[in-house]
């Protein structure tokens, strides 16, 4: 019947749209999903040979100081993180999405910046207050559809497996990580939590002395 054939394409035509809708939606608002789990030495060196094993691409090994900024006194679950890499900078949202889910789910959106104290100035002026600071040591793979990487914090050993669910608990099984102990935490709660104020900024940082020493 004609009208029943006008009716199943407006609603097909609803329906994609509504689909599109969805799909954009989620591409602006740059949903980041992922796996986290603490690692000790050894589970390191597993792993980092277990990657290559499995043909995983290295991308790139980095050291980072991380600085988060909260708008006053307020107890919410958006900041804003200056990331400085070498002589780069990248300005990032990040807010979370509070859930039960095994995985980590954050909203963020994050731009390259070329002059990191005009950054720091905007920031402070929009009333945001430096809160806290950690050095990170970065090693970073690709294996099937996810990111893989290897970070060092002056309190512990963690990894992140990024991407979309499903293809997380793929290469969790990979890897051979289903039974690693997992960290809900950021490294923002940890560095508070593990770590003590400086001039009333929490912050974690690598001993100079110390990693001189090791090199030497």
């Amino acid at each position: 019947m004609p009208w029943l054939a006008q009716s199943n394409t407006i609603n097909y035509i609803f329906f994609q749209r509504v689909s599109l809708f969805i799909q954009v939606r989620k591409s602006w608002m740059a949903i980041e999903t992922e796996k986290k789990y603490r690692l000790d030495k050894r589970l390191r060196v597993e792993f980092t040979a277990r990657l290559a094993e499995l043909g995983a691409r290295f991308s790139n090994e980095r050291f980072e100081e991380n600085f988060l900024y909260r708008h006053g006194a307020e107890d919410t679950s958006a900041r804003l993180r200056l990331r400085v890499i070498g002589q780069t900078a990248y300005l990032t949202y990040k807010e979370k999405i509070k859930s039960d889910s095994e995985f980590k789910t954050k909203i963020e959106h994050e731009t390259m910046v070329s002059d990191e104290d005009a950054t720091r100035q905007i920031i402070e002026k929009l009333g945001y207050d430096l809160a806290v600071v950690y050095e990170k040591y970065r090693k970073t793979w690709h294996l099937g559809e996810c990111e893989v990487v290897l970070d060092e914090l002056p309190f512990g050993i963690y990894m992140e497996i990024e991407g979309e669910p499903e293809e997380i608990l793929k290469v969790e099984k990979m890897l051979g990580a289903n039974d690693v102990e997992l960290e809900s935490r950021g490294y923002a709660r940890l560095t508070i939590k593990l770590c003590e104020q400086v001039n009333g900024i929490f912050e974690a940082r690598f001993d100079r002395r110390a990693t001189a020493r090791s090199k030497s």
